[in-house]
């Protein structure tokens, strides 16, 4: 393994305490899902261990997700394999969009309100609005740019346009902690501009490692976008931290993209034997970005 990567890992394991679970989600959401979805443990171990992870650690958080129904598991003969259960699907296919597709570019100028009225879960309802997208403006308002696929419930729906842009700006301040999401891209740009900038003076990377970096980008990514209501630019800041991390995420995703595959298509296996192709969307993954240059195995 290259020393740049194993610095990257060292920054990995000291920056948080390593979440196996959740890791492993990153894993098949980002690599497994659009090949079939199917991976037989003794794959998911040999990416691990590069991760530094044990077996023992794994099996332990495969079990877990099995039993909170993300996963499900089969065995054919001493061999185990796990696929996405429908719940694990759909989660990771509203993920998929937030994380790979472009963020809104136009904004139609009126906010979608929702007002909660006799919610039994309130917590739980207003996590399932945070996740949509939606922030607060108070205990029981909640507001988004768009209208969003929720449907239903125990809430008033209530369309809002602000007399100018300044007020659609001040709304946005007062409902989402922008200085929050703002520093989360800007940890995110400051641990991936070295790789950025190694691969902007040519350097390659073998096959394992090109997908252990773009497993740990994506990893770090979704943790900062995931969090981000992903607003139209005129609500926002300028300069917007999200634009740079986006960037900065697409470009050495795109250009880690043929050495990863490589190793994907030469190692991994499920059921049947080597993965299937990769689905049609899976290269459509930051479409308007451009990479540095083909990596390919040193």
């Amino acid at each position: 393994m290259a020393a740049f990567v194993e610095a990257l890992l060292d920054k990995f394991h000291e920056r948080t305490p390593i979440r196996a679970g959740s890791l492993i989600v990153t894993v098949f959401g980002d690599a497994v899902a659009p090949r079939g979805g199917a991976l037989s443990l003794a794959s998911l171990h040999e990416i691990m261990r590069a991760f530094r992870i044990s077996d023992t650690l794994v099996r332990t958080a495969m079990s877990r997700l099995v039993t909170d129904g993300w996963f499900e598991r089969w065995k054919v003969g001493r061999n185990s394999y796990y696929q996405l259960t429908g719940r694990g699907r759909e989660a990771f296919a509203q993920a998929t969009q937030r994380i790979y597709a472009d963020p809104p570019q136009e904004w139609a100028g009126a906010f979608d309100l929702l007002l909660l009225e006799n919610a039994q879960d309130r917590s739980a309802l207003r996590a399932q609005l945070s996740e949509a997208g939606y922030g607060v403006l108070g205990a029981d308002l909640f507001i988004a740019a768009a209208v969003s696929s929720t449907e239903g419930g125990p809430f008033l729906r209530l369309s809002g346009t602000p007399a100018d842009l300044q007020t659609s700006r001040r709304l946005v301040e007062r409902a989402w902690p922008l200085e929050e999401i703002e520093d989360r891209y800007k940890r995110f740009t400051s641990t991936y501009s070295g790789t950025l900038g190694a691969l902007e003076q040519g350097t390659r990377f073998a096959d394992l490692d090109a997908l252990l970096i773009r497993i740990l980008l994506i990893h770090d990514y979704r943790r900062a976008v995931l969090k981000d209501p992903l607003l139209p630019p005129q609500l926002l800041p300028k300069p917007w931290a999200g634009t740079a991390a986006r960037a900065l995420c697409g470009t050495i995703y795109k250009t880690l993209f043929p050495a990863a595959e490589r190793w994907i298509d030469t190692h991994a296996q499920n059921d049947r034997g080597p993965l299937p192709k990769a689905d049609r969307s899976f290269r459509e993954r930051f479409a308007a970005i451009e990479p540095v240059a083909e990596v390919s195995a040193t």
